[in-house]
């Protein structure tokens, strides 16, 4: 392999980027400085740079394996989906408009241009950078104007690894057909394979692995068994595509929902949640039986007013109901906005002008403008501190009720502000702080506020069980990878 390695795959959600963050970790242990990257993502799940930028939450993640602090040169250019058709665009780190796909499209050349510069800047500063592909890399109908799998790997001179998924079938196929929907100067650029999620014994698979290497000529560098001992964020929601079974629901743990909307952002704000023994954390997406749950959560959106209307037609009474029977709602960033009495759009800012009317359960009133709000916030709740950071566009006024939160500090530099809102009942609160759960002090108090007070935990925060997880993923990874031949 040359000095810089592509991570490409046969499909969407075929491990990429755990593959890629497991390369990290592997080689920054080995006293090599190393730097994950992406030149193009399309994904809702975002995360702040310490300088206050946006970018794709997979490079945080592989930033994180490589033991350095991220930077939207990883990731210059973040889509988040904002409809079927049409995505904000964030380009290395701010926003820089809402395109059609096909203005998007129209615009390729421009947006190579800037992914190169920042993989320029970024090849200074490291001896190895890791890239990570989008979905399929063998997509005959966009390579033309592809910007971010074999174009990519080609500008960084990389030799690229296929990723495969086996545990959804097909994976000869998967391999055989990718390679055969290349040009040869991308097949020749494929150095090996490796195949993700297999379950059993893989012993069982070496002659698989002798058909795949005589088939294509070519390496299969390990084969990754499925894993459940530990939890590497992801970026696509799609680990939360099939919403939970309620009839699953052990009747004697208590349990929280989330609602799943259509546009939900940040999905990872529940890992802290779903990791407690002795609670369940489900996604929903039908409101059946809302007083089986302690609480109910509304998460973030990327189109607050589309999920506003789509939440009023299926939950509004459910959620009202669950309301005046002492039921426990929190709603973050876009959660919280809905919970208001208006989310105001005079600007157009995620379709026509608009006031829509929210669930009138905190007294607030939001109105969606510019600028983007894009911040890493220290914060104060009743004694306890936690670390989060903010994503959104809008202001927020509070016109009863207290303030939820105190925030100390946003991008190191300290305040004094409010955020958020709980009201007079206590049965409702709301804040724009995403990562509100990550710190155990702040999970244990809201744990107590919905009446789990037994549940109060003092385990150790997200960020040291991440640099677990991390050194897991590597033991994980180098176990059952050629080393010598990948690197």
């Amino acid at each position: 392999m040359t000095k810089n390695i592509a991570v490409l795959g046969t499909g969407s959600d075929v491990g990429k980027s755990v593959v890629a963050a497991g390369i990290c970790r592997s080689l920054v242990d080995k006293g090599i400085l190393v730097a994950p990257y992406k030149s193009q993502n399309m994904s809702n799940n975002s995360g702040i740079t310490p300088e206050g930028l946006e970018m794709g939450r997979a490079q945080i993640v592989q930033a994180e394996a490589a033991k350095i602090l991220p930077h939207v040169d990883m990731n210059p250019i973040l889509l988040k989906p904002t409809g079927e058709k049409q995505s904000q665009v964030i380009l290395n780190g701010k926003v820089h408009g809402n395109q059609t796909a096909m203005d998007y499209h129209q615009n390729k050349g421009f947006y190579f241009k800037k992914a190169c510069e920042a993989f320029d800047r970024l090849s200074t500063k490291y001896d190895r950078i890791i890239l990570e592909g989008a979905g399929s890399c063998a997509e005959v109908n966009l390579m033309a104007n592809d910007i971010v799998n074999f174009p990519m790997a080609e500008y960084a001179g990389a030799d690229v690894v296929l990723t495969a998924d086996i545990h959804r079938g097909g994976v000869f196929a998967q391999i055989v057909g990718t390679l055969d929907c290349l040009p040869d100067s991308y097949r020749d650029m494929v150095k090996g394979f490796i195949i993700n999620r297999f379950r059993g014994d893989i012993a069982l698979f070496k002659d698989g692995v002798d058909w795949i290497e005589k088939r294509t000529g070519k390496k299969v560098f390990g084969v990754l068994p499925w894993y459940s001992h530990f939890k590497i964020d992801a970026e696509d929601s799609v680990e939360i595509e099939n919403c939970s079974n309620l009839n699953t629901l052990d009747p004697k743990l208590p349990a929280i929902a989330v609602v799943r909307l259509p546009h939900i952002a940040n999905f990872t704000d529940f890992h802290a949640l779903s990791q407690i023994k002795g609670i369940q954390t489900l996604f929903i997406d039908t409101p059946r039986n809302l007083s089986r749950f302690d609480a109910v959560i509304i998460p973030g959106s990327k189109n607050t007013r589309a999920d506003l209307e789509w939440l009023k037609k299926g939950f509004e009474s459910a959620l009202k109901e669950y309301h005046r029977k002492k039921g426990n709602i929190l709603g973050i960033c876009g959660g919280y906005q809905m919970l208001g009495s208006w989310v105001d759009d005079p600007h157009g800012l995620e379709g026509e002008p608009v006031q829509s009317r929210g669930f009138g359960l905190l007294p607030i009133k939001t109105v969606l403008k510019a600028p983007k709000t894009t911040t890493l916030s220290q914060f104060e709740w009743d004694g306890a501190r936690g670390c989060g950071y903010e994503i959104h566009m809008g202001f927020t006024q509070r016109f009863s009720g207290s303030p939820f939160l105190t925030i100390l500090s946003r991008n190191a530099v300290p305040c004094n502000e409010t955020d958020g809102c709980i009201s007079e009942d206590n049965q409702v609160t709301g804040t724009y702080v995403h990562g509100f759960f990550d710190t155990p002090a702040i999970l244990s108090k809201w744990l107590s506020l919905i009446g789990l007070p037994e549940l109060v935990t003092e385990g150790i925060s997200m960020g040291e069980q991440k640099e677990k997880d991390y050194d897991l993923l590597k033991t994980h990874f180098e176990s059952n990878v050629d080393l010598g031949a990948l690197y």
